[in-house]
C-alpha cells in the first residue's frame, strides 16, 4: 500500500504545531507499557518500522497530497514545516530515537523508546510521529510477549513431564495468517512469534524477518491436510484419504500432519489409524501428527492421546510420564489461547501424560486477539525545551492515576539487583544507559540480526 507518512497520523496532529508555548525548540517523548495483561514484555518491531518508513524521505508529492487532504478535511496544514524538512533535511525526519535492544525481556512500566527532534524548527515533529511509531511498536511487542508467555508455560510443562526440552522450539505453531486484519499484520505478528518459536504457517512473516532482520529462513512447516483435502474423498473413502497422506508425504525422518475429525474423530483413531493403517503408521519411518480440530480442547486432547496409546502403546519416560512412540504425535489447533494451553498441559500432567506428546497451533488468538490496551501502551511527552531550558512535562489525571506519565528526559538502567529501572537522565551517574540511539535524521544506526534478537529473548526467563 502507498504510504504518505504525513497522513499516517491522527487528524488532530495536523493542528498541534500551533499549540506549543512560544520559544519551544525541543519536545522529548517516550513510549512505555503501563501494565496490562502481563508483568513483563518482549520489546520487538521497531527496526522493521524504521526500515520501512523512516529511512525513506518525504517528497514534494507527499506534501502536496497531504496539504490537499488535510485542508479539505477541515484542519490547518503545516506546509512551511514540511517543506522545511524537505529543503533542509532532504525529506528525512530530523528525529533521534533511542530504544531498548529488541528481544529484551523487561518489566512493564519502563521506558522502551525515547524520541526527540534534532532541529529546533521541528519541535512539533516528535509528537506528530506518535500515531505511526506507537502502532509500529505496540502490536509486534504484544504478540511477541504473548508468544513468550506461552513459551514459559510449555517450558515448565516439558521440564516437569519430559526427558528434555529439545522439542520446545516447535511446540507452538503460528496458524494465524487468515485471521489477521491485513497482510502487514500477519507479517509483523508472525515475525514477532518467531522470536520465540520456529514453527509457522504464516509465509508473510518469513519475508518480514528476511527483509528487516537479515534471517534467510526464520521458520519451518510440514505438509498437512485440511478438511477439504480429506472430505473431497467422501466419508466412505476416509481411509483412502489418510492413506494418500502417508503415501505422498510420510518417510524416513519426515513429518506429516493429518486432520482427523472431519466425521468421527474417535472412529478415525480407533478404526482407521489404529487398525486399518496401523502398520503403515508404525513403519512410516518418520512421525505422523494427528490433529483433532473440534470439541473441548482439554478433553479432546487428553482423550486423543490416551486412545492413541491404547492402539499404539506408550513408554514411560525418566520423569514417570507416559509418552507416545516417536512415530506418533498430536497437534491441537482449535480453541487455543494462553489460558487453554495452561489448562491442557495441567490436565495432561494430572493424567500422567507427558507434554512431549502435544504441540499447539494458534491462529487468531495469537496474531489478532490483542490490542493496544493488552499492555496499555502509550507515548507521552515528558520534557520540552522552552527558551533553551528543559522543563518537565507530565500528566496526572485525578480520575485515573494509572495514566500518570513520567517526567523529564529519561534513561534506563540496571540497578544493584540487576533489575531494569527507569530514571531521569540526570540520575544516570556511572550506570550504563540501556537505551541505545537506533535512528537519527533518517539514518538507521543499529541493524540487529534476528539471531541476536532471539538470543536476547532466550536468555531471559
Amino acid at each position: 500500500m502507498y504510504t504518505n507518512l504525513i497522513l499516517s497520523a491522527d487528524s488532530y496532529k495536523a493542528s498541534h504545531y500551533l499549540q506549543y508555548p512560544p520559544q519551544t525548540s525541543h519536545v522529548s517523548s517516550y513510549i512505555e507499557s503501563r501494565g496490562g495483561d502481563y508483568d513483563q514484555l518482549i520489546f520487538f518491531g521497531l527496526q522493521a518500522f524504521l526500515k520501512q518508513y523512516l529511512t525513506k524521505p518525504l517528497t514534494q508529492e507527499h506534501i502536496e497530497q497531504a496539504g490537499e487532504i488535510i485542508t479539505a478535511h477541515g484542519l490547518p496544514f503545516n506546509r512551511q514545516g514540511w517543506e522545511y524538512i524537505l529543503q533542509e533535511h532532504n525529506g528525512y525526519l530530523p528525529l533521534a530515537i533511542e530504544a531498548v535492544p529488541e528481544g529484551t525481556v523487561i518489566p512493564t512500566h519502563n521506558v522502551l523508546v525515547q524520541v526527540v527532534n534534532t532541529d529546533p524548527q521541528c519541535f512539533w515533529l516528535t509528537s506528530y510521529i506518535e500515531t505511526a511509531l506507537l502502532r509500529g511498536i505496540w502490536y509486534p511487542t504484544t504478540v511477541a510477549t504473548l508468544s513468550w508467555q506461552i513459551k514459559q508455560i510449555i517450558t515448565q510443562a516439558l521440564a516437569k513431564t519430559a526427558d528434555n526440552l529439545d522439542s520446545l522450539p516447535f511446540k507452538l505453531h503460528d496458524f494465524g495468517a487468515r485471521g489477521t486484519s491485513s497482510y502487514e499484520t500477519a507479517a509483523l505478528g508472525g515475525a514477532a512469534h518467531l522470536v520465540n518459536f520456529l514453527g509457522t504457517d504464516t509465509l508473510a512473516s518469513l519475508l518480514a524477518v528476511r527483509n528487516y532482520y537479515h534471517e534467510p529462513m526464520a521458520g519451518f512447516s510440514i505438509p498437512a491436510a485440511e478438511h477439504s483435502t480429506i472430505t473431497s474423498w467422501g466419508q466412505e473413502r476416509e481411509t483412502e484419504a489418510y492413506e494418500n497422506m502417508l503415501k505422498q508425504f510420510a518417510g524416513e525422518g519426515k513429518l506429516v500432519a493429518v486432520v482427523s475429525d472431519s466425521y468421527n474423530l474417535w472412529h478415525a483413531i480407533a478404526e482407521i489409524w489404529g487398525n486399518k493403517l496401523k502398520e503403515q503408521v508404525i513403519n512410516n519411518g518418520g512421525t505422523i501428527v494427528i490433529r483433532p480440530d473440534s470439541g473441548n480442547p482439554v478433553d479432546v486432547v487428553c482423550q486423543t492421546i490416551e486412545m492413541l496409546m491404547e492402539k499404539f502403546g506408550y513408554s514411560v519416560n525418566s520423569k514417570g510420564y507416559r509418552q507416545l512412540p516417536d512415530y506418533l504425535r498430536v497437534i491441537q489447533g482449535d480453541g487455543i489461547a494462553l489460558d487453554s494451553i495452561g489448562l491442557i498441559v495441567e490436565a495432561m500432567t494430572q493424567r500422567g501424560l507427558s507434554a512431549e506428546n502435544i504441540a499447539f497451533g494458534m491462529g487468531g488468538g495469537l496474531l489478532q486477539k490483542v490490542n493496544r490496551d493488552s499492555l496499555k501502551f502509550a507515548m507521552k511527552a515528558s520534557a520540552v525545551k522552552v527558551n533553551n531550558v528543559w522543563c518537565d512535562v507530565f500528566k496526572a489525571p485525578i480520575t485515573d492515576f494509572g495514566k500518570t506519565s513520567k517526567k523529564g528526559r529519561l534513561a534506563l538502567i540496571k540497578n544493584q539487583q540487576n533489575d531494569y529501572q527507569t530514571v531521569r537522565i540526570e540520575e544516570l551517574g556511572n550506570n550504563t544507559n540501556q537505551l541505545r540511539t537506533v535512528f537519527e535524521n533518517g539514518q538507521l544506526l543499529i541493524d540487529d540480526s534476528f539471531e541476536t534478537i532471539r538470543s536476547r529473548a532466550a536468555q531471559s526467563k
